[in-house]
């Protein structure tokens, strides 16, 4: 029996060094050290030697055994270690590529278009003054010579709050009363960008929220002569400057007189298409000398002081400059139409 421990000690030995894995290990441990194993059999047999062969055979046998489980848990060691290493240079990133680029968003149309028009004001020497988009029917409407029972607020469908007489500013022009509250009795220049909001039917040419940039100029001695310089250098700087712009007699209750601002069209260069209708000509603003009842609401005494006032709306200037039909894609969140203006 002692020949045969050494034999089975032998071939565990060379069958541990055999091993490649961690699998492997584990079956030469069940068929050596387990329960049924070969070392484990040899010890149950002790009892069945002469008496006097028993310590010396229970001797090496556990010495045989603890031999066994010290060369097993190094093998274990060493095939962890390797198992390691080959994941690890498996799934190892390889600095020498490239990485992901990260996907970056833009500024949105709109406020691109903003930007620019407020570039353009900035170098003329006009402020940005931002005024609240909740504001009261005095200073949206009646401040600015709406009366209650006006025809022109029917064009104007107002969201109305559950406040009296609280309501989503269907202009940016309410700012004016702020600004000429805020800088009397001084000469300013301002422009007035924000949101609107009306309570009308959303088509490709109308939207129930948008934005609106409103100029306005007091001052001694100004004239429409004043109006129509700032206008036509805006219209050029924004849209060319071989540009042809026109002024059309038009009615806007806080101007007097009032006119719509028109360029020539730069896709027909005047001689009609569909973008102009036809006509050669495409709207951009609405303009006026300010209403004398408008001034004196604002603080400031008509017959010493005048001025000038405009609004536009930047999605319909952009619209104009890149040919987009339909104003509802401004906010429908389709990133397919954004990622067109980078």
């Amino acid at each position: 029996m002692l020949e045969d421990l050494q034999r089975i000690r032998q071939e565990a030995e060379e069958a541990l060094q055999a091993t490649e894995d961690l699998d492997e290990l584990d079956a030469w441990r069940v068929t050596y050290l387990g329960r049924k194993g070969a070392i484990t059999s040899f010890l149950r047999g002790i009892g069945d030697l002469p008496p006097e062969q028993r310590p010396t055979a229970g001797r090496m046998a556990n010495e045989a055994r603890e031999a066994l489980e010290e060369a097993f848990e190094a093998r274990r060691e060493v095939l962890e270690r390797q198992a390691l290493e080959a994941e690890v240079a498996e799934e190892a990133i390889d600095v020498r590529l490239p990485g992901r680029p990260q996907s970056l968003g833009y500024i949105h149309i709109s406020r691109q278009t903003l930007r620019e028009i407020t570039r353009i004001f900035a170098r003329m020497g006009f402020d940005v003054l931002r005024t609240k988009e909740v504001e009261d029917d005095l200073t949206n409407f009646q401040l600015l010579n709406f009366p209650p029972d006006h025809p022109a607020r029917d064009m104007q469908d107002t969201f109305f709050t559950t406040a009296e007489d609280v309501l989503l500013r269907t202009h940016t022009s309410p700012g004016q009363i702020h600004a000429m509250r805020k800088y009397h009795p001084e000469p300013f220049r301002v422009i007035l960008p924000g949101k609107c909001y009306r309570y009308e039917q959303v088509t490709v040419r109308s939207e129930h929220m948008f934005y609106q940039v409103e100029g306005l100029v007091v001052g001694r001695h100004i004239t429409m002569a004043d109006l129509k310089g700032v206008l036509v250098d805006f219209a050029r700087a924004m849209f060319g400057a071989e540009r042809q712009v026109r002024f059309r007699p038009s009615y806007f209750p806080f101007t007097e007189p009032s006119a719509e601002v028109d360029i020539d069209c730069y896709l027909c260069e005047g001689e009609g298409c569909p973008l102009c209708k036809y006509t050669g000509w495409l709207e951009i603003l609405g303009s006026g000398m300010v209403h004398p009842n408008v001034l004196r609401n604002g603080g400031y005494d008509p017959d010493v002081f005048s001025g000038f006032a405009f609004g536009m709306g930047p999605e319909r200037i952009c619209m104009l400059k890149h040919g987009i039909t339909d104003i509802r894609y401004f906010f429908s969140g389709d990133v397919r139409f954004l990622q067109q203006f980078p």
